[in-house]
């Protein structure tokens, strides 16, 4: 693929309650592209296009037709091309993906991407039963009171019956998550308080949410912003001369993987039977990112940025990315490879669990961490030495998949 460079990029405090601060889902956007601009020390007026991930405006809030905010934001952005995108928890990715394409394509040689949601406005309930549009409304998920936590409960299930599976080892993955993001300032769970009882199967300290899934293997629910300006080669070159820094400096997009499946998880399920990975399509959008990015296993990576939306997601995650052999996620949990000081950190940030969730958001997030890591930015979550990392991002239950590679220099 061509360069597409990161030239800087902002994510909003996820402990923010927008609403009780007087704010709302524009206000949490224009933050965030205020702060990338700043971060990447350029103008409104040199942007050529944006882009917005966002899943669930017109449900938390009645709003849609979210591309129509840029020009609110800046005068600048009056009349430049923009489009809303929707991939449920990938929705931020999409828009990337779209951003890309437009760079690659020659179309546009600088371009803003922004992901947002709010969330925290309505009921845990309420917010529960509207996120459960990226199932397939009226087929699953109805007999539960949370329909996510039923469905990654039913991912649990597939790795126990195909290769067993204890809970200490999704708790492990929950509490290296919220420890990594107590060293973030921006992390919604950072000042949050735990005991070692937290994360075990004791029902007081950390209650059944559904079936295995218990409270601390769930994500949050959150309100938040992320953005990030992108750049084509030639672009980033003469930005980069203006500041006095080597393009090779410069964070890139080296590659990315897509991949869609089919939305009710029991097709997708099914259509595993026979292979040794629970979702086969997950591990080909990984190797699409690597592929292009020259990268030829796992641990040509310094770290990682998955989806956690719940532990066994991230479970999952683990033998998808060719860490461990199929089923084996946990010799990885046991061994404290996924740690941040570990053989391959994951969720240094502290993942969607520790971070925070605002679904259109988290894509374009975990791009900004990984840019951030590559470039020695990521503060008490710097990975030592980190070079190149990999994201992994799932809209519903997996049936949106897009990963990419993040580098620096050659």
């Amino acid at each position: 693929m061509k360069p597409v460079y990161i030239l800087g990029g902002s994510q909003t405090d996820f402990a923010r309650h927008a609403v009780r601060e007087g704010d709302g889902l524009f206000e949490l956007m224009r933050d965030a592209v205020q702060s990338a601009f700043a971060d990447a020390k350029i103008e409104a007026h040199q942007v050529d296009a944006c882009h917005v991930g966002n899943f669930t405006g017109e449900l938390f809030i009645g709003q849609g037709q979210l591309g129509g905010m840029f020009a609110a934001i800046d005068p600048a952005l009056y009349g430049k091309p923009a489009g809303r995108h929707e991939a449920a928890c990938a929705s931020g990715s999409i828009a990337l993906l779209a951003a890309t394409a437009e760079i690659e394509a020659g179309r546009y040689d600088c371009v803003l991407v922004t992901g947002v949601e709010l969330e925290r406005n309505v009921s845990g309930k309420e917010a529960a039963q509207y996120l459960g549009a990226a199932m397939w409304v009226g087929a699953e998920g109805q007999e539960a009171t949370y329909p996510w936590p039923s469905m990654f409960d039913r991912v649990a299930a597939e790795y126990e019956r195909r290769y067993g599976l204890k809970y200490e080892h999704l708790a492990a993955i929950a509490e290296i998550n919220i420890a990594n993001a107590q060293r973030n300032p921006l992390a919604q769970t950072r000042d949050w308080k735990f005991t070692p009882d937290s994360f075990t199967q004791d029902d007081a300290a950390n209650p059944v949410i559904e079936g295995i899934v218990r409270r601390q293997d769930c994500a949050q629910v959150t309100d938040g912003a992320s953005a990030i300006i992108l750049a084509s080669e030639s672009f980033a070159k003469d930005w980069a001369e203006t500041r006095g820094v080597s393009l090779d400096q410069v964070p890139r997009i080296a590659g990315w993987g897509h991949r869609t499946a089919h939305l009710r998880l029991d097709e997708k399920l099914k259509k595993s039977l026979n292979h040794p990975l629970v979702f086969p399509h997950v591990s080909e959008a990984i190797q699409d990112a690597f592929s292009r990015a020259g990268v030829r296993n796992v641990f040509d990576l310094q770290g990682i940025e998955t989806h956690d939306c719940f532990t066994p997601t991230e479970y999952m995650a683990i033998d998808h990315f060719g860490i461990t052999p199929p089923g084996e996620s946990w010799r990885a949990i046991e061994a404290g490879d996924i740690r941040l000081e570990g053989r391959i950190p994951v969720n240094p940030s502290g993942g969607l669990i520790g971070v925070g969730h605002p679904v259109g958001a988290t894509g374009v997030r975990m791009l900004h961490d990984a840019a951030r890591q590559v470039t020695g930015r990521a503060g008490d979550c710097q990975v030592a030495g980190a070079k190149r990392f990999g994201t992994l991002n799932l809209g519903g239950s997996a049936t949106t998949v897009v990963s990419f590679v993040v580098a620096r220099g050659d």
